[in-house]
């Protein structure tokens, strides 16, 4: 068993409906559902080919979205660094039945983030995720210095700065190895909420872009060529959750 701190190790749908989110996603991407005993009831884990990815969860309070969890050593340490820090709480460290401990805040910018640590450690990394798996997470918010300040201070990360051109400043989180766990960036549109946005790998963007809209979702920004990086698009699902896909540039 090993852990890797500072890593987004899973992700969560969270919705009202999570049976219409797993039937878009998975005509979409090929995930499958598993359902695992937890807690009295089910937990509907995201299986991508035979590996879990994440889950679907019904919560019918906040607009849906994808949860991101960043692995820690120690859930009440995050979790009380990040409210010094000056986080608002949203769920306190708790035990989720024999999988772990997590706990959940919204940064000092209103992005929504958790904390976990799991009994099973965490995923290895790779430089070649699997088409369907999560390969990117990025940060829009108001204010990227603040955001920045916050989890160098809560996660010890540092970062890098990247001028993007007319896509403006883009700011690369990392762990103390060198390590990238996710990219920073102003939000492109000031009414837009804060949040945090995991990017999936796909086969063919435009492929997926094409099928978007027929399964009831809508394209938030089409497919388009990012140098070095890959060709990537943006999604909003039927229930109103933001997603990104990216097929990655070929490395030479």
């Amino acid at each position: 068993m090993s852990y890797r701190y500072g890593k987004f190790t899973w992700f969560e749908h969270v919705s009202p409906d999570p049976a219409k989110a797993a039937q878009f996603h998975g005509d979409l991407f090929g995930w499958k559902v598993r359902s695992l005993p937890m807690d009295g009831g089910t937990y509907e884990m995201i299986a991508n080919g035979e590996t879990g990815i994440g889950g679907f969860v019904r919560e019918a309070g906040p607009p849906a979205h994808w949860a991101s969890w960043i692995s820690v050593p120690d859930v009440d340490a995050a979790y009380s660094s990040a409210l010094a820090a000056g986080a608002k709480p949203a769920m306190p460290a708790r035990d989720f039945a024999d999988m772990g401990r997590g706990a959940t805040f919204f940064d000092p910018t209103g992005a929504r983030i958790s904390v976990w640590h799991g009994k099973q450690g965490d995923r290895e990394d790779t430089d070649d995720a699997a088409v369907g798996d999560w390969v990117w997470n990025e940060l829009s918010t108001p204010d990227p210095a603040k955001a920045i300040a916050f989890y160098e201070s809560v996660f010890g990360y540092t970062h890098q700065d990247m001028d993007m051109g007319e896509h403006g400043m883009y700011h690369v989180i990392q762990t103390p190895d060198g390590r990238a766990r996710g990219g920073v960036m102003k939000l492109p549109h000031p009414d837009a909420p804060p949040m945090w946005m995991p990017y999936v790998r796909v086969e063919n963007a435009d492929a997926i872009a094409s099928r978007v809209a027929p399964l009831g979702g809508r394209l938030l920004m089409p497919p388009s060529d990012m140098a070095e990086v890959g060709r990537i698009g943006m999604l909003v699902d039927p229930m109103g959750a933001a997603l990104g896909f990216i097929k990655p540039a070929v490395k030479a």
